[in-house]
């Protein structure tokens, strides 16, 4: 990192002296260009100016404490040297934010879509969970959200939903959550107490706009039918009930949570779109790097990203090897939770700072 911030300082310098050239002076729009790329370079220049002064400072802090006879104001040497080392630490992770490339999807609004995997009625449990599990964490962060799509199981649990979410970094914080998230426990269902390993597949989405995806009215074919609840109960006594087809690549979504039609069919199409456009850049993605594995996968048990283990109060991601023994915490969508995001996070940056600086 400290070589492409060199190179991006020695940049900011020969900007900086070209619009202070007779030349530059004397052409209005290439003073305009130098201006906003000085602008652009500092950005980063000026955190990583910091970050020098603050490591200078530290290393002469410590150097004073080591070489103080006065315990008293080597203590003080000390504490000053510690000050600075926590603003290097605080200089040094802005500036791998500021060096990663942007993520096209942040800021977006996200359609998070949760599905009963492999393990049958205790699958079909845990996906429920899952669910609760993301709502409280978006509760926590103060995101808006809306049920777009849900159909419940015999027993209680979901066999699929799908939650709209609004909120500030809602996109950046959650779309390391797509796969499958396998449990291991006993279920309720479990007369012998054997431990089951079930799971629920998980796919985040950046919502699209009407401009992004247009789906021309032919491409659709809807049918409406009345709602029901678990087991076939009523809920609605009218024809409330959406099923969205497009028939260019057979997806299907369906909507009954309102008891209006024309909102039902609205909810389908967000997140009939929300689908288009995920496919739109996973086939973009896989252009560019010829192969790419689905965000959800087939459900099956091997096909793993995070596993929640009961009888041990423990939950593992796999991709950064990052361990949780506060599963409540986590399943309550509480700090823990965040703790995974923040680790996936930081692993990203540091994956994407290394291939820029190879």
């Amino acid at each position: 990192m400290n070589a492409k911030l060199e190179e991006i300082e020695a940049r900011y310098e020969a900007v900086a002296g070209e619009m202070a050239s007779p030349e530059a002076g004397g052409d209005p729009d290439r003073l305009r260009e130098l201006g906003r790329t000085l602008s652009q370079l500092g950005e980063i220049v000026a955190p990583y100016r910091a970050l020098k002064e603050a490591v200078r400072q530290a290393e002469e802090a410590r150097a004073l404490a080591k070489g103080e006879d006065d315990a008293e104001m080597a203590a003080y040497f000390r504490e000053e040297a510690e000050r600075a080392e926590l603003r290097v630490a605080e200089l040094r992770a802005r500036l791998e934010q500021l060096l990663v490339p942007k993520d096209p999807n942040a800021g977006r609004n996200v359609i998070l879509e949760v599905r009963a995997g492999a393990g049958g009625q205790e699958a079909a449990l845990w996906a429920g969970e899952l669910f609760e599990m993301y709502r409280h964490l978006a509760e926590r962060h103060r995101w808006k959200t809306e049920v777009l799509s849900l159909s419940e199981s015999e027993i209680g649990g979901l066999k699929e939903a799908a939650l709209a979410i609004r909120g500030k970094d809602a996109y950046s914080r959650l779309k390391h959550e797509s796969g499958v998230h396998r449990v291991q426990r006993v279920p309720v269902t479990e007369s012998s107490g054997r431990i089951h390993t079930s799971t629920a597949t998980v796919a985040v989405m950046p919502e699209a706009d009407e401009v992004e995806i247009e789906i021309r009215p032919e491409e659709v074919e809807m049918d409406v039918f009345r709602g029901t609840g678990p087991g076939g109960q009523s809920v609605n006594t009218t024809d409330s009930a959406v099923r969205l087809t497009h028939k260019p690549t057979g997806m299907v979504v369906v909507s009954r949570e309102e008891r209006s039609q024309l909102q039902n069919r609205e909810k389908a199409m967000r997140l009939l779109r929300a689908r288009l456009f995920a496919l739109a850049q996973a086939e973009a993605t896989a252009r560019e790097a010829a192969t790419r594995k689905s965000q959800v996968g087939t459900g099956e048990r091997a096909e793993k990203i995070r596993t929640y283990n009961f009888p041990d109060g423990r939950a593992t991601d796999h991709r950064i090897k990052h361990t949780s023994h506060q599963l409540q915490d986590v399943l309550a969508g509480g700090e823990e939770l965040d703790g995974f995001v923040d680790a996936l996070l930081a692993a990203e940056r540091s994956s994407q700072l290394a291939a820029s600086e190879g």
